[in-house]
């Protein structure tokens, strides 16, 4: 696939590089400051874009603005998002703006090769992919009455490594049960959440975005 790469720090950027041009992908311009971003993702319209959120020249939040701007501009540009530290209102930002190929990852997850490029396989898809760190975090900032009120402890275990990407034959062994019992749990989650079998695949993705916005929806 076609990638730019946002990051300013250049071993990293470098390092992502020469590691996703050694599988087979083309990376097809980089940068290092968040002006520069918005005008070369328009320029490429790359299969996905991996960029840092905090980006010069103030560190803020200029990578995912770019990001987000791009996405109203190129909608079905998947974008994989990393940071240095879990940023609640980040992560909502981007969830907000679109309902697929979306990821969000922290950094030290680029160092564990085989979970990097999965995640950025399963974005570039049209999944979601969220650290698991950044779940766990978010957990505590649950809103009252939200969907997810409706789900047993079960199906909101099973919802949350939905989350984080993992297929139904990954969840039934981190939680030592049949896949038949995963497939129904996520039918109930399916149906408690009043997603219709006319979505077909996408159900997964809405299932996991009405997840992830309900644990943020208070915001910062």
């Amino acid at each position: 696939m076609r990638i730019v790469i946002a990051e300013d720090n250049a071993l990293l950027r470098e390092g992502m590089s020469l590691l996703l041009t050694s599988v087979g992908h083309e990376v097809c311009a980089t940068v290092e400051d968040g002006d520069s971003l918005l005008p070369t993702l328009l320029e490429h319209r790359p299969d996905i874009a991996v960029l840092d959120v905090r980006l010069p020249p103030t560190y803020r939040d200029e990578g995912l603005r770019s990001a987000v701007t791009a996405r109203e501009q190129l909608p079905d540009l998947p974008v994989l998002v990393l940071s240095q530290y879990v940023e609640h209102a980040y992560a909502a930002q981007l969830l907000v703006h679109g309902a697929s190929g979306v990821g969000y990852l922290l950094k030290d997850r680029v160092s564990r090769v085989e979970e990097f490029l999965q995640a950025l396989d399963r974005v570039a898809g049209g999944g979601v992919a969220m650290d698991p760190e950044v779940i766990s975090q978010l957990m505590v900032r649950r809103v009252r009455n939200d969907p997810l009120d409706a789900l047993s402890s079960r199906e909101r275990e099973v919802l949350s490594l939905m989350a984080e990407g993992l297929g139904n034959g990954a969840i039934a062994k981190l939680l030592f049960i049949a896949e038949t019992s995963v497939n129904k749990h996520i039918g109930n989650i399916f149906t408690k959440l009043g997603l219709p079998a006319t979505d077909g695949g996408h159900r997964r993705v809405r299932a996991v975005l009405t997840y992830l916005n309900s644990i943020d929806g208070q915001g910062d």
